[in-house]
């Protein structure tokens, strides 16, 4: 286990947008930020981040909490293997409170995945440097290719050795699991139950996902042997899915995030070169075709893609395969076509850095000018072939889920192919038609109701993650008054605070919700006992259910626009009429129990009634017309009509 106090540092040290940021674009709004949901696929953004509090709130999910809870939620890691991540990124040396031989025991076998692949990396990476095979082929195979020491100790490059067991001698003489080991694809057992490692002789590409652990690993044959093919890759396991990766992107985040642009190659080694070429907001789809995953993945940092692909005619294709994915998935689609018989690697090279880099500013262009000029050179004259090219453009336009988008893009169309406007939007809208059919019939497309209003509603209240029970009149009072608590512990108002307020006039209720009655508990509990409550002691201790719920309360999705004021519209903050929002929800609220008991003791009454019991049924309908009069009195005061 980790030591409280490596805990405690590690949270002392921990900004969340720092955190955040490392895997997804924030934008500011405010003083607070906002980005599209990393949890959901969404066209607005609900993913809010509250700096001052530390804390996030996905209102599409209704995920929320600290920075530890987002990796924990993000990354699918537990809660110690959050503060180690953390405590790695903020320079926190992990003190851990058993012997590591023993934690090794201990750890979950998705933890020992991790375990290995990094055992692994340092091996290969080892035998680059230091043994004879390594320096001889692999970083000579390295060195030719013009990759210096930084990009090899960046991208963490090794070499496997020759030889059927190296890896897996070494992993089990440190005491590592073999069965774990098999696990992890490193070793392959044969139909007669012998193992071997499945990389040998071959230069090695460490896998990192978005937190920077190593999850695969890729191998580049270097001899001639015809009968090996040229690259191979780590297996699918728990912790690697291919079509869920991108290589490069845990390097590449922070420059895509900072350029607003993701440029996509082909190869390990593509991506590298552009490194060098001082080019780093590159991913790599690895050899494989491009996955929505993938592009949604790309989504999360920028909603621009500028495609490099080689020249020949397996470049282009791929090129077309690839711009209609993307497209697809709402992103805006660049391309650069290389030279003939180049790719970024040896282009890259065979320029230098400055002229490469100008060639991907002056040849990047969008993919209705790649298309056009593609389809014109192979249509020629022909009349048909031209007519069918264009029917290709209006079919990539038409996967663009942004209408907006498509119209620009149809007017871009028809002023570069000289071709009425009309004439394409009336092909467009058949192939939109011809899709939705296709959905309906697969049973695939949502049914698209009217605007209801009530759905908003209905979407905001959930988004504390705490559900109401529809009969539950006492749900959203509850909620509200233990946002006020939570928002306005330090306010207050005639001289006394609000949390003291609402604790003395709340003193005798019981919450019917378990996660407002812990909040509330946790608040008055504190205050009994002469501390001063803090929204951070929930957010930092408090279950999974109470975090989400505060951050939920915490954070807000609406904020006033300044340009308001400039319209002479004044709308007034809460904190100016606070002393009548609190009053009024201790009111409201006690107005809602009591109906609750009228309801309840209504149901009494008709048992009374029912079985006869007249002494049970006068003292009911006495306490009924008590608690009437209750009602009419707290009515009065909040100006509600009821019914005598």
């Amino acid at each position: 286990m980790i030591s409280r106090e490596t805990i405690d540092e590690v949270k002392s040290r921990v900004d969340i947008v720092d955190v955040i940021s490392d895997f997804i674009s924030l934008k500011r709004s405010g003083v607070n930020y906002k980005a599209m949901s990393p949890f959901s696929n969404e066209k607005t953004p609900s993913f809010f981040v509250v700096p001052a509090k530390g804390i996030f709130k996905d209102f599409s999910s209704g995920k929320g909490g600290d920075a530890i809870t987002f990796v924990m939620e993000h990354e699918g890691m537990s809660y110690l293997e959050a503060i180690r991540f953390l405590g790695k990124k903020y320079g926190v040396e992990i003190q851990e409170t058993v012997v590591s031989d023993e934690l090794r025991e201990q750890q979950s076998e998705r933890e020992g995945l991790y375990i290995l692949m990094n055992f692994a990396k340092d091996y290969y990476h080892q035998n680059l440097f230091e043994s004879e095979e390594g320096k001889a082929i692999g970083l000579s195979y390295f060195r030719e290719r013009g990759f210096n020491d930084r990009s090899i100790q960046k991208f963490e490059l090794g070499y496997a050795l020759e030889g059927w067991n190296n890896l897996s001698d070494e992993a089990i003489k440190k005491n590592y699991n073999k069965d774990l080991l098999e696990k992890t694809g490193l070793i392959v057992k044969n139909e007669e139950g012998r193992t071997y490692d499945r990389f040998r002789g071959r230069v090695i590409f460490p896998v990192h996902n978005l937190s920077g652990k190593v999850i695969a690993f890729g191998a580049r044959m270097l001899g001639k042997d015809k009968n090996q093919p040229k690259y191979i890759n780590s297996p699918e396991t728990e912790i690697y899915h291919k079509s869920n990766v991108l290589y490069g992107l845990y390097q590449a985040k922070n420059a895509i995030r900072q350029k607003d642009n993701c440029f996509l190659v082909e190869g390990y080694t593509d991506v590298l070169s552009m490194h060098q070429s001082d080019v780093e907001n590159v991913v790599a789809s690895s050899g494989t075709a491009l996955t929505e995953e993938q592009i949604k993945l790309i989504k999360r940092f920028t909603e621009n893609v500028t495609v490099l692909f080689d020249g020949d005619a397996a470049g282009i294709k791929a090129a077309l395969r690839g711009i209609d994915l993307i497209l697809k998935g709402g992103l805006n689609v660049r391309v650069v076509l290389l030279p003939d018989n180049d790719d970024p690697d040896s282009y890259s090279k065979k320029v230098g850095t400055s002229e490469f880099q100008k060639y991907l500013a002056q040849k990047s262009q969008d993919f209705i000018s790649f298309k056009s000029g593609l389809f014109a050179a192979e249509a020629g004259n022909d009349p048909i072939r031209k007519a069918e090219s264009i029917k290709e453009i209006v079919g990539s336009i038409a996967l663009i889920p942004d209408p907006i988008k498509r119209s620009v893009y149809l007017q871009e169309t028809s002023h570069q192919l000289k071709i009425g406007e009309s004439v394409l939007l009336t092909e467009l809208n058949k192939l939109l038609i011809e899709e939705r059919k296709k959905r309906e019939k697969d049973g695939s497309q949502p049914s698209r109701n009217p605007f209801n209003p009530a759905e908003i509603i209905e979407h905001i209240a959930d988004a504390t993650t705490v559900s109401p029970d529809a009969k539950d009149v006492l749900f959203y009072p509850e909620r509200e008054a233990i946002r006020l608590m939570l928002n306005y512990m330090d306010n207050a108002f005639d001289d006394e605070k609000v949390v003291d307020f609402m604790i003395h006039e709340l003193d005798d209720v019981e919450f019917s919700s378990d996660v407002f009655r812990d909040i509330y508990n946790h608040i008055h509990e504190v205050i009994r006992e002469g501390g001063i409550p803090s929204s951070d002691e929930l957010i930092l201790n408090g279950s999974p259910e109470v975090k989400n719920a505060v951050a939920g309360l915490m954070t807000s999705k609406y904020h006033i626009s300044p340009h308001w004021k400039k319209k002479n519209i004044y709308v007034p903050e809460e904190t100016e009429n606070l002393s009548h929002a609190v009053t009024n929800n201790v009111l409201f609220y006690k107005f809602r129990i009591i109906q609750k008991m009228i309801s309840d003791n209504l149901l009494k009454i008709r048992e009374a009634e029912a079985s006869g019991n007249d002494s049970l049924l006068e003292e009911t309908m006495g306490q009924q017309q008590e608690l009437k009069n209750a009602e009419r009195e707290l009515a009065s005061r909040l100006t509600i009509v009821v019914s005598k």
